[in-house]
């Protein structure tokens, strides 16, 4: 599944097509994906301008003077810019027309969403898909003070809780992993029993683990791609993640790997107590 960094690359792509253009068009080629397209997003947007282009957690916002609209990538999704008059294939589901050119949304599985947020509901932030979200990772107010207030009562591991999503929004499974590994701490841990000077080496591994992969065009597992075609590489600079029994990079102990909440977690029993 698409995380934070491959969201922002996303971003990153469609901004310099979108911002301060006019909406032409919109194409809705199903009724929806996880959720229904909104019947009158023709309508809503046609002959609107993007104002600019945001992230929240996993989500893309394209605001407008009158709203936003969200876009979720799902298992499977990507968004490509298309000259337009490119037919479209099986899995392209929606298109935003932007004068010569088509973003694209491709969702094989189809567990993606496009969805609009009128700005006369309120703020962005009260949507029901973004009221609960975290502390955002890259940002100043993010920090480990934040971590350690917020998790003092947690007994559970420090990996699900980062997962979670409640207390730090975008660290998925990938990045949890090896940023847990960056600093030393062993998954398992419980969240309330690290300390603050633990949290700062976590809040700095998360930061600059993020900003990596972003730097590297995120990780190219299952279909990721970014907005130009190319494939992320950030998957090259694992240290634990899907790297079981091979050797860690540090101590050469075979990378271990277990379960926590349906989910698989890769660590070093030696580099992280």
């Amino acid at each position: 599944m698409p995380e934070l960094p491959e969201v922002e690359v996303t971003r990153r792509g469609v901004a310099p097509h979108l911002e301060g253009r006019i909406v032409t068009a919109v194409v809705m080629r199903h009724t929806g994906l996880r959720w229904p397209f909104p019947a009158d997003l023709q309508q809503r947007l046609a002959g609107r301008v993007v104002r600019s282009t945001g992230r929240r957690g996993k989500y893309l916002l394209i605001n407008f003077d009158h709203g936003t609209l969200i876009v979720h990538l799902g298992m499977s999704g990507h968004l490509r810019i298309l000259p337009l008059g490119i037919a479209p294939q099986k899995h392209d589901h929606f298109d935003l027309v932007v004068g010569k050119q088509v973003m694209r949304m491709t969702d094989p599985r189809r567990f993606g969403a496009v969805l609009w947020h009128d700005a006369a509901d309120g703020d962005i932030e009260e949507h029901m898909l973004l009221r609960g979200l975290g502390l955002e990772p890259l940002e100043d107010k993010f920090s480990a003070k934040e971590l350690h207030r917020q998790t003092r009562n947690r007994s559970a591991p420090i990996k699900q809780v980062l997962l979670a999503g409640d207390i730090v929004v975008g660290v998925g499974n990938i990045y949890a992993s090896e940023s847990l590994f960056k600093a030393g701490i062993n998954p398992k841990t419980a969240a309330g029993k690290i300390s603050l000077p633990r949290y700062e080496k976590l809040a700095a591994a998360i930061r600059e683990t993020l900003a990596a992969a972003i730097e590297q065009g995120g990780s190219s597992l299952r279909d990721f791609i970014a907005v130009n075609g190319q494939s992320g590489y950030f998957q090259q600079s694992y240290f634990v993640y899907n790297r079981t029994g091979e050797a860690c990079r540090i101590c050469s102990t075979p990378i271990r790997q277990i379960k926590q909440g349906q989910r698989s977690t890769f660590y070093c029993v030696i580099c992280q107590r």
